[in-house]
């Protein structure tokens, strides 16, 4: 990993078009042109809301909701009114409506399943394949043209020792550390399409005493502060000596000694504080470093894979060797409360007065793009031969519509806040989905008391934001559309009832996205179908309303 990975200097021109599929021709891939002027705006907000039987139903809830400080999108709006910008009416994400039935049926079980246990992200001696070609640039994809690549190389060997850490081959930590997580509604179900999984790592003074050396205890102690910061809830963690971290109270106890919990306790107003520990409390009491609810630290990286999905003998799903994509986040500079505030304020405004106005994202395939609250996307994706290439501006241009701008989110994140707790979880949540699965992972609690699944089924009506996966509506709806409660009561102790996909369909949709690969139309989406979808709209006006009357909470 480039550790002074930055934003280049790039000129602004989303508003730009280019009419043609050439986006992800080799040859163009540094052009800053988009073909979908909108392609921050996701597929699934043009889903119809009313069903073949005349029911409506609210799939929006789930990323469009009233959010929690210091996020002030406060979207839940938008359960309303489709509210696209005149540009966006018609519905560009074309994939969504192609007959892939024939494409499907010509590629064999056996084909499909060796493909995807081929890994395109290591070589047969174990080298991370894209980091090597990374190192060895081509000229298409140098966008600045300096023989070098100065973007995120990745580095993680996913290789996992009993507490998550990443390790390399001669037993080196690579900061990198594996978490399990409850998977976003909808989209990163198996059954919709995919396995992924996702890897944290703070910066390097998170992992080195006050004399700069590494320590895996300090490592171990940031990396829970931080949860207890995004989570806003005491992180239990194994007994430490508070004085030999610096004297710092972790558990807000008033006495130095030892802690066995990362007390919550931070309101400035009323001269509560947290620190963190070793060198990264060194450099946060000369503000170097940042500390506030909701916020990860500046340097924060992320590092997610989205994956095929494999199926073992018993019929149950894991992640494939083959990656769809590699996606990296790192945070590049702090905001504190009032700049978010100042950037919510000035984007509502613009949203108010120049509703038809394109948003504008800056960044490039080599530099990544920005979100605009201090972290930067990058990330590759497989080209027609199977190989992890960079995306493009406007493939990455395609992540920004949900790491920024709605109520769902915190601090531009949405798995390290679904962390499964500390408390209860094994391994206190710090395990790969590698060393154990989804099975037996009971429903989450949502804020209200309701299991967040099951109230997303009932809301929703369906499974998916496209309300499109037949599969799960005959297994947990009846004849009628009505629940089955045998199901539910499944589903309360064991969340994998709902999420993974069966074997037939899980073959089904690695056929097709495959397609998608060989044709390198990630531009016009990147969803896994076979048949045209007719749940959703094709075109609609701004102006639209959804039919829903009262906005949901989705927390």
């Amino acid at each position: 990993m480039n550790p002074q990975w930055t934003i280049l200097p790039t000129l602004s021109i989303a508003l730009l078009y280019a009419f043609n599929s050439a986006a992800t021709e080799p040859n163009t891939f540094k052009q800053r042109l988009l073909t979908n002027a909108t392609a921050y705006i996701p597929p699934q907000c043009y889903t119809q809301t009313t069903d073949e039987h005349g029911q409506l139903h609210n799939p929006c809830y789930s990323c469009h909701t009233a959010s929690l400080s210091p996020n002030k999108i406060n979207d839940d709006e938008l359960q309303l009114t489709y509210a696209f910008p005149l540009s966006a009416e018609d519905n560009p994400w074309h994939n969504l409506f192609q007959d892939r039935q024939a494409q499907v049926a010509a590629i064999s079980d056996d084909a499909i399943l060796t493909y995807i246990r081929q890994s395109n992200y290591f070589d047969s001696n174990g080298n991370i394949i894209p980091a090597a070609r990374l190192n060895q640039v081509p000229i298409e994809w140098d966008y600045d043209e300096n023989g070098r690549w100065d973007g995120f190389i990745p580095d993680a060997q996913f290789q996992f020792d009993n507490e998550g850490f990443d390790r390399t081959p001669d037993n080196q930590f690579t900061g990198w550390r594996s978490f399990a997580y409850y998977p976003f509604l909808g989209t990163f179900w198996p059954t919709n399409g995919s396995t992924d999984d996702v890897l944290i790592r703070l910066p390097d003074s998170f992992r080195r005493d006050v004399n700069g050396n590494f320590d895996l205890t300090v490592y171990k102690v940031n990396l829970a502060i931080v949860e207890a910061l995004i989570t806003t809830r005491d992180i239990p963690i194994e007994p430490v000596d508070e004085a030999a971290l610096g004297g710092i109270d972790l558990d807000h106890d008033g006495q130095i000694g030892r802690a066995e919990l990362i007390k919550y306790d931070w309101a400035p107003r009323d001269n509560r504080y947290m620190w963190y520990v070793g060198q990264a409390l060194i450099e946060q009491r000369t503000g170097r470093l940042h500390l506030a609810a909701r916020l990860y630290p500046e340097g924060t990286e992320f590092l997610h894979t989205v994956r095929y999905i494999d199926v073992n003998e018993q019929g149950e799903n894991q992640l494939a060797a083959r990656m769809k994509e590699v996606r990296y986040a790192r945070k590049q500079y702090w905001m504190t409360y009032a700049d978010l505030d100042l950037q919510t304020a000035a984007e509502i405004k613009e949203q108010h007065d120049f509703p038809d106005r394109i948003r504008t994202i800056h960044g490039n395939l080599e530099a990544g793009v920005s979100n605009d609250q201090g972290w930067v996307y990058a990330a590759m994706i497989e080209d027609a031969e199977g190989q992890l290439r960079p995306q493009n501006y406007e493939e990455l241009v395609f992540c920004i519509g949900c790491h920024s701008g709605i109520g769902a989110i915190t601090d531009g994140s949405f798995a390290f806040p679904r962390k499964l707790p500390a408390t209860t979880a094994w391994q206190r949540g710090w395990y790969h989905w590698d060393q154990r699965g989804l099975t037996g992972i009971p429903d989450r609690a949502r804020q209200d008391g309701q299991l967040e699944y099951t109230f997303y089924l009932q809301t929703n009506g369906a499974g998916d934001e496209f309300r499109s996966n037949d599969e799960i509506k005959t297994r947990f709806f009846d004849a009628n559309h009505q629940l089955n409660p045998a199901q539910l009561e499944q589903l309360r102790t064991d969340i994998s009832v709902l999420l993974a996909a069966s074997p037939e369909r899980a073959m089904t949709l690695n056929k097709a996205y495959q397609v998608i690969v060989r044709e390198q139309s990630f531009i016009s989406g990147r969803d896994a179908t076979v048949t045209p979808l007719t749940t959703v709209h094709r075109s609609i006006d701004a102006a639209t309303l959804t039919g829903i009357k009262d906005p949901v909470v989705g927390y």
